[in-house]
């Protein structure tokens, strides 16, 4: 889409140009009728300039479309133009709803010109980038023409992961029963898949195979690796400074990722029931989620059923009696804090470790807990 206007330094020239030559012609002032003609053929040569400039190619890429917070997401802008004269450009693009400039330089004929610039992503979730407007600006400045480009991407800012050492060693699942592991994927049995050439036969799903009509192979967990249930408050309540939140969410991102890097099973619960996801391999699911996740008003008092029994790792951003109540249903429960103080105890069977950076709860917990 193009579209041709004058700018507000040629519309006023116009104006000028217009009116000293009808003063100009009605008073029979040679000299001011001169000077306004030529201020309007200079209007109508800066219009003129714009109409028959030289044909633009123009690419525009985003890398990467998925990246964690504060990390480096930029946006590269190729131009070429093909004609006899050099090409000044101005270049908008729209993030997250915001117009961001980026310097162009002028362009000149058979040089291709590619131009970096930052796309900032201080701000976790899903944002919009574009679309990017070019205005090609006419001969002084006076007019311009504008083209945008219509392409819409989407870019995910995702949590921060810090290096978490481990789970505490020692934790085992609690029991549960056999009806249970089946339906939920199970303490033991952590997924099933079709039957290739070479699986060991004595790892069919009988039942399963049996109902479906293919051969299904069990896949199961390492009966000696615990697993982590984590469970992220997002009670609005719960954060006097939203910004804790940022840090909440980020200490939930590194101890799953940590988790399951390390083969451990994963299930990322919040206390509102916005989430609820479970993983044995990937993180990339649970990122998304808590990409999304936004702080929620709650009513009444907590019901979160915490049914994995080995390491229950509850975080908010104040010690609630509930929260404490559900990581102490686990063979190793802890609570982490987003709080200013900086003290590592013990509320009955469950660790606390408060901090008020991401950085805090990690490294209490890689000094306290993973040891």
């Amino acid at each position: 889409m193009k579209a041709l206007r004058l700018t507000l330094r040629g519309t006023g020239a116009l104006l000028l140009g217009l009116a000293m030559t009808g003063v100009g012609l009605w008073w029979r002032y040679a000299g001011m009728t001169g000077f306004g003609l030529a201020l309007t053929a200079l209007v109508v040569a800066s219009v003129v300039s714009v109409l028959v400039a030289s044909p633009l190619t123009t690419a525009r890429t985003i890398r990467p479309r998925t990246v964690p917070r504060l990390s480096r997401c930029s946006g590269r802008l190729e131009l070429s133009t093909t004609g006899r004269w050099p090409v000044a450009l101005d270049a908008v693009d729209m993030v997250a709803g915001e117009p961001m400039a980026v310097d162009v330089p002028l362009l000149r004929p058979g040089v291709t010109e590619a131009v970096d610039y930052a796309i900032p992503t201080e701000r976790r979730g899903v944002f919009d980038v574009g679309p990017l407007t070019l205005r090609r600006r006419g001969l002084a400045g006076l007019a311009q023409a504008r083209t945008v480009l219509g392409e819409v991407v989407q870019v995910r800012v995702v949590p921060r992961v810090l290096p978490v050492r481990g789970l505490p060693s020692g934790a085992r699942r609690g029991q549960v029963g056999a009806d249970e592991r089946v339906e939920r994927g199970g303490t033991d049995l952590v997924g099933l898949r079709e039957y290739v050439p070479g699986d060991d036969l004595r790892r069919l799903h009988w039942a399963t195979s049996a109902r479906t009509g293919t051969l299904m192979i069990r896949e199961d967990a390492d009966p000696a690796r615990p697993h982590l249930a984590v469970l992220l408050d997002d009670n609005a309540a719960a954060y006097p400074d939203p910004g804790r939140f940022e840090e909440a969410v980020e200490v939930a991102a590194s101890l799953v990722t940590s988790a399951l890097e390390q083969g451990h099973p994963v299930r990322l619960m919040t206390t509102s029931g916005s989430a609820d996801v479970e993983e044995t391999q990937d993180s990339t699911p649970i990122l998304a989620t808590l990409a999304d996740l936004e702080l929620t008003e709650l009513d009444g008092a907590l019901t979160v059923p915490v049914r994995d029994l080995d390491v229950v790792a509850v975080i908010s951003g104040h010690t609630s009696p509930a929260l404490l109540l559900e990581a102490g249903r686990a063979a190793f429960g802890a609570m982490l804090v987003v709080d200013e103080q900086k003290p590592v105890g013990a509320v009955g069977a469950v660790l606390v470790v408060t901090g008020p950076k991401v950085e805090d709860l990690v490294d209490s917990w890689n000094a306290v807990v993973a040891r």
